[in-house]
Formats: structure tokens, C-alpha cells, sequence
């Protein structure tokens, strides 16, 4: 099995969401999964123009002379397409709604309509488009703030007419990068459940309730984190203050 990781946060390996997928894709290699860790941050990703030369033109190439067909060809050699994004703004980052529009290329213009009754536009590919998972971290306490990006990456799979295999998301995400003592076995133990999740996807194609559940947790009450959350902001402008 190969998995390719996509990583939409602009601090690339220094993000949050890197610690969530690297947890992920080490339990995957640990059950013999090929996987490639990519970070957008690093490359060269145009906005899509609109032009439709990929559909009137080219056929199924972007005039667009970047990084993209290269991670184009990754991806959907790729048996499962793993996204990951931080959440700004209730959804997607930038880096991340550019790479994906510019999938354009892989898609036929004409119409036809799915199972549900909706038009699509067919793949194409000469194969599936690989299966998705997505996974996504905020740094607000609740779980509600994913509501956006939930919805969107159910319509991703139905658009790419593929198998959305999971969606992992973790609140109080800054406390992904935390070393404090008081939060140190918290998150030892999530980072354990990541990588079992990365494990499960490659052995059974999914993951356990068990596994859900725990990544479903919150690390803190909330009360404790939001004031965790203000004491280090209040912290952080004090010592601005005091330089100016």
C-alpha cells in the first residue's frame, strides 16, 4: 500500500499538523505502507486560472509550469491520498485549496449524474482516484469549529467518485508541540493512538471505535485550557510591551 501525506499548513514541518501526520504515517510504515510526506510549504503551487485549457487544450495538462504535475503523478499513483490542513478560518488553508483546484486536470469536462442524482464530471485517469483520509487540527477547545471542512472533504470523495476512509480531528491543537510535565503523558498517549490509527488504516482499512474514540478526546477541560490558552498570549504581549 502507498500513501501519500499532504500537508496544507504554511509552518510545513514545524506545524502542529505535521506531528499528527507523522504519528499517522509511522504506525502506517510500521504495517509495510510505502508513504511520501509532502509539504506544500515548500513547493511551488500556482492558483488555478480558470482557463480550461487542461479540458480544451492540453487535455488533461495545466499550462501551468510548477511543481503540480509532479505531485499529481505522486498522488494518484498513490493507493490512499492522506490531507491534512490546519484550520483557518473554519476551513482549509490557502496552500491547500490551491493544490487541490488544481486537480482540475484529472477530470473530464463532460457531465453525467452519480448514483445520488447530482451531476459529476468523470475521472480522467485510467484508474480510481486513490481513497481519502483527512485529518485537520484548531486551537479553539471545541470540536464543532469542523464542521466546514467535515463537509467539505465528504463532497471531495463524491466529486473524485473515491472512498473517504476517515476524518481525524484534534481540538486544543497547540498543545500538539507541548512539553510541559502536566500534559506530557496526554499527549504520549495520543500520539500512540495516531500512530495505531496509521496501522489499522493499512491492515483493515479503517479504524477501530476504540481508536476513534480515544483521538476524540479532548486533552483538556475547557475551562483549564482557555485560561492555559490567555496566561500565554497575556504572557507573550507583556514581554512585547516591555521591548517597545
Amino acid at each position: 500500500m502507498k500513501i501519500a501525506a499532504i500537508n496544507g499548513s504554511p509552518r510545513g514541518r514545524n506545524s502542529n499538523t505535521h506531528q499528527m501526520v507523522k504519528s499517522f504515517l509511522d504506525g502506517a510504515r510500521q504495517a509495510n505502507a510505502q508513504t511520501v510526506n509532502i509539504f506544500l510549504a515548500e513547493k511551488h503551487i500556482e492558483h488555478c486560472r480558470g482557463c480550461f485549457a487542461c479540458w480544451l487544450k492540453t487535455l488533461g495538462k495545466c499550462i501551468i509550469k510548477d511543481d503540480m504535475e509532479a505531485l499529481v503523478q505522486i498522488c494518484t499513483n498513490a493507493d490512499i491520498l492522506l490531507l491534512a490542513s490546519p484550520l483557518y478560518v473554519d476551513n482549509i488553508t490557502g496552500l491547500m485549496k490551491d493544490f487541490v483546484d488544481r486537480f482540475i486536470v484529472t477530470i473530464d469536462p463532460h457531465f453525467n449524474k452519480d448514483t445520488n442524482g447530482e451531476c459529476r464530471h468523470p475521472n480522467r485517469l485510467n484508474k480510481k482516484f486513490p481513497k481519502l483520509i483527512f485529518m485537520s487540527n484548531c486551537g479553539f477547545a471545541e470540536r464543532s469549529h469542523f464542521q466546514v471542512v467535515s463537509h467539505w472533504i465528504k463532497r471531495m470523495a463524491l466529486n473524485m467518485n473515491t472512498e473517504l476512509l476517515c476524518e481525524l480531528y484534534t481540538s486544543q491543537g497547540s498543545l500538539l508541540q507541548n512539553n510541559t510535565p502536566c500534559v506530557e503523558s496526554i499527549m504520549t498517549e495520543y500520539f500512540d493512538y495516531m500512530s495505531k490509527a496509521g496501522k489499522e488504516i493499512v491492515t483493515d482499512k479503517k479504524i477501530s471505535t476504540e481508536t476513534q474514540r480515544a483521538l476524540n478526546k479532548k486533552f483538556l477541560p475547557d475551562d483549564i485550557f482557555i485560561k492555559y490558552q490567555n496566561d500565554f498570549f497575556d504572557a507573550a504581549l507583556s514581554r512585547l510591551q516591555q521591548q517597545s
